[in-house]
């Protein structure tokens, strides 16, 4: 057998073995449903399907027509959603309810974190550019970056980025003082990212070689969206930290369930 054939067998295999656990899960799930007593009132399907319908924009008919496309009533549908309630229901109840967030795994979380909730900046970048040729000697590579040094030692000198770069710069957009545009850190090139990182306002490179040509770059403008506070994103920490634990809770609950029963699968 090939090794396509091999890995096309083995993917298949995969694929069947996650469907046959997910299978067992939700049988063992529905056998804790019943020995629980957990119950759905007609009341939370009728919730749910509006949530649905409002998340979707549909109306009551359209909905049934898009469940009928799909050969499911609407009676079968709720059945579903029955089943669906009743599992998050139970695993709320075995799970999420033994969970315990305190404000200081909050504040860790946050803490390790930062960087999620601190303003992030953007920049205004102009720049200056003397294009190199495909193929050019070294000489003239040489005579360009010379020039693109004098127009360094203008800029030193305190002459205006905005000036030089109409009278030097080799861009379409020389005439309007080599002005990019705001660009986040990660829309540039690590190259330029490393280079104006740490620069303030009215800034500029030294002379970069890179793949358009020699380029220096003028920080205009450094825009920073506002920091969010502890307080603003608790209540969005304890959901995700909740949800890290579920995941991992939820497996040793099931793994449980399946310790206590007698499962036998023949391959």
């Amino acid at each position: 057998m090939g090794s396509a054939q091999e890995k096309e067998r083995q993917m298949i295999f995969k694929a069947r073995e996650e469907i046959l656990q997910q299978l067992i899960n939700e049988k063992l799930t529905d056998q804790e449903i019943e020995r629980s007593k957990v119950s759905v009132a007609e009341k939370e399907i009728d919730a749910q399907i509006e949530r649905i319908k409002k998340a979707r924009f549909l109306t009551e008919e359209e909905l049934k027509e898009t469940l009928e496309r799909q050969g499911v009533t609407l009676e079968n549908y709720r059945e579903r959603l029955k089943k669906d309630i009743l599992r998050v229901k139970l695993v709320n109840l075995e799970v999420k309810s033994k969970i315990v967030i305190t404000n200081e795994d909050i504040k860790a979380y946050y803490d390790k974190h930062k960087e999620e909730y601190t303003g992030k900046r953007k920049y205004h970048l102009r720049n200056i550019i003397k294009r190199v040729p495909v193929n050019a000697a070294d000489e003239s590579k040489k005579e360009i970056r010379l020039k693109m040094e004098e127009v360094l030692k203008k800029l030193e000198a305190g002459q205006p980025f905005e000036a030089l770069a109409r009278t030097y710069s080799d861009s379409p957009i020389a005439a309007e003082g080599g002005d990019l545009g705001v660009f986040s850190p990660d829309q540039l090139s690590p190259e330029i990212r490393e280079a104006i990182i740490g620069k303030g306002i009215g800034e500029f490179t030294s002379i970069l070689d890179t793949e358009q040509g020699f380029q220096i770059f003028y920080i205009q403008n450094i825009i920073r969206s506002k920091d969010k506070p502890l307080e603003e994103v608790s209540a969005a920490i304890q959901e995700k930290i909740t949800r890290e634990i579920m995941d991992t809770k939820f497996e040793a609950w099931i793994g449980s369930l399946r310790e206590r029963s007698h499962i036998k699968i023949i391959r």
